[in-house]
């Protein structure tokens, strides 16, 4: 049985969405066992407990040799303000895990990723559980804890190294101490709720500071909010006018974003995790 442990290292979920992915992995996946820490429920402006509060929780979940796996519970502004200092506390136990999250959690799995700590992985989280449509999504993940890679992006080829962000998370994560080194990666980036003029600056933002990449796949970008004018370029135009300027070899679309299609994408080189 696979234990996963699950905190919300930025924004709070209900009890109910804690049912429905209880509810849901009991019926389908009864090889795994979840456990929410009590800290996902807890509010404090913003955010799912004050810095002290989720910072401690996610440590006590990587730190804890019962648990085989970290699952983020939701995205979320947040997580940025407690990485590195979790990294700091992290023990051999933490090292041995599996940790999955999507959107804001990119600055977890990006500060994971460059100490070596775990397997991160690109993958939606627990609290799409509650309808059919997120439910698609979780058995990709569900599927990877199992031992299956069916629901890993199709385009990773299991050479080169890969990661995957949220476009503005990984523009923030530029010259700070939780960005990995990128060399010879390829970069897969999604979007959701921004103007077409930002998703443009983000990608100069980018194109002037990781030049060396593999490539660059660009996943959905949805909910674009209406401007008061045409920008005069689609995301993907964006992407490659980018690309073509900075001589980052463009490869095309990823299925990886704020959608149903949403894939697994384990950073690095990496095989689905043995099942225990």
């Amino acid at each position: 049985m696979t234990r996963i442990a699950i905190c919300a290292p930025a924004t709070a979920i209900t009890r109910e969405h804690a049912e429905a992915a209880h509810e849901f992995v009991a019926a389908e996946y009864p090889q795994h066992e979840l456990w929410f820490h009590d800290q996902c429920f807890e509010t404090y402006a913003h955010y799912a407990g004050d810095d002290l509060t989720r910072l401690s929780a996610l440590v006590d979940c990587a730190n804890n040799p019962e648990f085989d796996a970290v699952w983020f519970a939701k995205g979320g502004y947040g997580s940025n303000r407690i990485a590195q200092a979790a990294i700091a506390r992290m023990n051999d136990a933490a090292r041995e895990k599996t940790y999955v999250g999507y959107s804001d959690m990119g600055y977890m799995l990006a500060a994971l990723y460059r100490a070596g700590i775990g397997q991160p992985v690109h993958g939606s989280m627990p609290v799409s559980a509650r309808s059919e449509r997120g439910r698609v999504a979780l058995r990709r993940v569900l599927n990877w804890f199992s031992g299956d890679a069916s629901g890993v992006e199709p385009s990773v080829d299991g050479k080169t190294p890969t990661v995957a962000f949220n476009l503005i998370t990984l523009a923030m994560l530029v010259d700070t101490p939780l960005l990995p080194d990128l060399s010879g990666h390829v970069v897969m980036v999604e979007e959701v709720s921004e103007h077409l003029y930002a998703i443009d600056r983000l990608f100069f933002s980018l194109a002037n500071t990781l030049p060396r990449l593999a490539g660059l796949r660009l996943g959905y970008v949805t909910n674009v909010p209406e401007n008061d004018r045409d920008f005069g370029q689609t995301p993907e135009e964006i992407a490659q006018f980018w690309c073509d300027r900075a001589g980052i070899p463009y490869l095309g679309r990823a299925k990886i974003g704020h959608t149903v299609d949403n894939h697994v994408v384990p950073f690095g080189v990496a095989s689905p995790p043995q099942p225990t």
